[in-house]
């Protein structure tokens, strides 16, 4: 009994200290020689996707601030419903269920695909 206890402590001393890791922060030696060194210039070209729909368009304000437009996409879109009743004895506000909704103006979406 004691040979278990005993062995049982031990496995669980093992346990929580292969649990338990170091961390080393290696840093790699900094050079300061007088050679010039290649500075490497960050090419990583940022991309957005942005909508405006039904006249609004401030594309200018994106263009202004050094975007390129890579593509330009355009769609009909509704901007605005309208509801009437279904019929001549029917109160919108109490029965939801005799409400017609359709489309009351159909504009256009601008889609545009930026870099910069």
């Amino acid at each position: 009994m004691k040979i278990i206890k005993q062995f049982s402590q031990i496995i669980l001393i093992t346990i929580l200290l292969s649990a338990c890791k170091t961390s080393i922060n290696k840093q790699s030696p900094i050079n300061n020689s007088d050679e010039k060194s290649n500075e490497i210039v960050n090419t990583e070209k940022k991309r957005i996707e942005i909508k405006f729909s039904c006249g609004n368009d401030g594309i200018s304000e994106y263009l202004d601030d050094g975007w390129i437009i890579l593509k330009e996409e355009s769609q009909e879109k509704i901007c605005t419903w309208k509801s009437f009743p279904a019929t001549k004895n029917c109160n919108m506000e109490k029965d939801k269920g005799c409400k017609i909704t359709e489309p009351d103006k159909i504009g256009e979406e601008k889609i545009y695909l930026l870099e910069k």
